[in-house]
């Protein structure tokens, strides 16, 4: 009897321990499967990440083209994508008018810096630096002679030679 007594605690003691066992092994892989999700944010997340730190410096570059000073408002579109070579797409428009003055930008993430920029006609041309031609009036008047009266006259005021 002192010998099933004996067997018995010991087999208790070895289904203790290895259910102790599992239970520790388990939490470790559990805590050890958070901690990964934890450090590692997704290819989006990275890519948002960056489009809003350097928001500033698309700004910068934008002004920085603008020398008729049209730009008073700057908006970002909320999405943000990652083309198929890997760089980052942020578009967004002045002047709160998305459809005639858009502009993306393409970021490049280990660089952290803008790869290029594209813009819409309309904002292209307010960005003309007419200095540059004033050899050739007649490319400026031919442009101009282009748009519509209204159009023309619009132009003129956004690049401050019409009140």
């Amino acid at each position: 009897m002192k010998n099933t007594i004996k067997l018995v605690a010991v087999l208790v003691v070895i289904i203790l321990v290895s259910v102790i066992s599992l239970i520790v092994q388990h939490n470790k892989q559990s805590q050890s499967n958070v901690n990964v999700e934890v450090k590692e944010k997704s290819d989006q997340e990275k890519a948002e990440e960056l489009a809003e730190e350097m928001k500033p410096k698309i700004e910068e570059h934008l002004h920085k083209r603008d020398i008729h000073h049209f730009i008073k408002t700057i908006t970002f579109e909320k999405d943000v994508t990652i083309n198929p070579m890997g760089d980052i797409i942020i578009d967004g428009y002045v002047n709160d008018e998305p459809e005639k003055y858009d502009f993306s930008a393409s970021l490049q993430y280990r660089a952290k810096k803008i790869g290029s920029m594209s813009y819409s006609y309309e904002l292209s041309i307010r960005f003309r630096d007419w200095e540059k031609y004033k050899d050739e009036p007649e490319l400026k008047e031919d442009f101009l002679k282009s748009l519509s009266k209204k159009e023309r006259e619009q132009y003129l005021k956004d690049i401050g030679e019409k009140e």
